[in-house]
This record gives C-alpha cells, structure tokens and sequence, in this order.
C-alpha cells in the first residue's frame, strides 16, 4: 500500500510539473473565473474557504496518504470533481499557496475548499471566509480517479468519481 502512495504522489508530482489538464477541460459550476495576476493562472473569485486541521477525524494523513503540509505550499481539502487532486492555487492578497491534496464528505457537491491549518486556534481564526483564488495549476482527473476508484464503495466518493468521468 506504501508504494501505491509513493507512485500516486509522484504521478502528481510530474504532472503537475507537465499541466495533465488544462485549465478549460477543468470546468468549474459555480464560482466565477476571469484573468489572474500570475502569469497562466486563473481567478476564480469568491471561493467559500473553511479550515481544518490534523487533531480532527482523518489524523496526519492526507487522502494520498502523506503527511499534511502546513508550511511552503500548504495542504487543502476539495471535492476532487471541481478542483482534482494536484490543483495548486494561491489566495489573492496574501503569499499562501496551496495544493489539493485532501477530500472530505462535508466538501462532497460544494464549491468549497478547506484549508490545512497546524493547530486548532489558527483554524478557529480561519473561520469561514470567501475568497478570490489564483489557480496556478490544475489538478489532475486521472491522478484522482487513480486514488478514487478503490475507495468506490463510499457513495460519497461514488459522487466524486461520477463527477470526474462526466467531464471532457
């Protein structure tokens, strides 16, 4: 299982390095997008941001299997059919850059990311807040589904897997 992760994490690695999918076959419902101030990236303006942190259910661990990053590009939570695994994106304003790199059911059919936060009171300050968002690069829908498909008997990951194979 330990080498399933260290293939998967690399897969998302080098695609992310090559852009596997480009920001047009990545549609989104929802929030807006327009031209970002990053040279290739995307804003989509007023993303419903919420936060979370490792002492919740789920531990350490991202959905990859990886320890949760806190520091240099940080971990985030989506429903991989609106923003794939790999997607690396940056608040507008602010320095902090992201990677989805995590899933959970309460994001499952919403337009919301969820921020990895080192501890429970920068959490608590998070809050829930809408912001604009920097989508530097696309996640991958083949990545995702890689790390989906085994985990299929959850209805909520079925949702996500449907999510992901209707798109072109």
């Amino acid at each position: 299982m330990k080498t399933l992760h260290k293939v998967v994490v690399l897969g998302v690695l080098a695609c992310a390095a090559a852009s596997c999918e480009s920001p047009k076959s990545a549609s989104m419902q929802g929030p807006q997008m327009r031209p970002a101030t990053i040279t290739g990236a995307r804003r989509i303006a007023n993303v419903r941001t919420t936060a979370y942190t490792h002492t919740e259910k789920g531990g350490r661990r991202n959905a990859i299997g990886v320890r949760l990053s806190g520091s240099n590009v940080m971990s985030a939570a989506s429903d991989w059919s609106r923003f794939p695994l790999g997607t690396r994106f940056q608040i507008v304003g602010t320095s902090d850059r992201y990677v989805i790199d995590d899933y959970g059911g309460a994001l499952i059919g919403t337009n919301t990311i969820d921020l990895y936060k080192t501890s429970r009171v920068a959490m608590r300050q998070w809050g829930v807040r809408n912001v604009d968002i920097d989508v530097i690069e696309w996640g991958s829908k083949e990545q995702s589904l890689k790390v989906l498909r085994p985990r299929g008997k959850n209805r909520l990951i079925r949702r996500m897997i449907s999510g992901l194979e209707q798109k072109t």
